[in-house]
């Protein structure tokens, strides 16, 4: 009887070294992963994708009422997927959603409604590259001025992005694919070092 409650201790006392040893050898990995500068954090990730905005603003002069962090937002919640209006209501204010829109296509990050007109689209870049004004495409088209305004938008920022094979979106989803090539890291090795740390032990002893 001695000798089993003997061997249940040693047994016990053994699981919480291998604990301890997880935890240490996460906390060095995390540490020599950041030494190494491949896994960035939150604060440089946002910090990676401000300096994006600004080479854009600086390059194409757009303006829009959101500020700097709140364009950050937007591009990371486009990229989890976020509708116009989630984001919207994401920024706190529902009401932004054509706000967040027209930001969002000046940043490159287009949808496929963006170019989903009531008219055809190869008309108005016919009539753009004609210099037509909204006035005159809308009369034209038979559409109003604030249509055409909202589809001229669309395709020229289109045409911007294509001018430079799409560099400003890619350089957004390099920046994000770091965060979840990160985020995933972690996770593996949390879990990778929690199994082999448990493999052969036994999990039914008095701790």
């Amino acid at each position: 009887m001695t000798d089993e409650k003997d061997e249940k201790e040693e047994k016990a006392e053994e699981l919480r070294d291998l604990f301890v040893d997880v935890t240490d050898e996460s906390t060095v990995t995390e540490e020599r992963e950041e030494e190494r500068g491949t896994l960035p954090d939150e604060d440089e990730i946002d910090d990676e994708i401000r300096g994006v905005i600004d080479e854009m603003r600086e390059r194409y002069g757009f303006e829009t009422s959101l500020d700097d962090d709140e364009l950050v937002r937007v591009v990371r919640l486009y990229h989890d997927g976020a509708s116009d209006a989630e984001i919207a209501r994401e920024l706190g204010d529902e009401s932004l959603d054509k706000t967040v829109r027209r930001a969002r296509i000046s940043l490159h990050l287009f949808r496929n409604s963006d170019f989903d007109a009531p008219f055809d689209l190869d008309r108005l870049r016919e009539l753009l590259d004609d210099g037509a004004t909204n006035a005159e495409a809308a009369e034209e088209l038979d559409v109003s001025a604030s249509t055409v305004r909202a589809y001229r938008h669309s395709v020229e920022a289109r045409r911007q992005s294509d001018d430079v094979d799409d560099e400003y979106a890619d350089r957004f989803e390099a920046v994000l694919e770091d965060r979840v090539i990160s985020e995933q890291f972690t996770e593996d090795a949390k879990r990778d070092g929690l199994e082999g740390a448990t493999e052969d032990a036994e999990v039914d002893v008095d701790l």
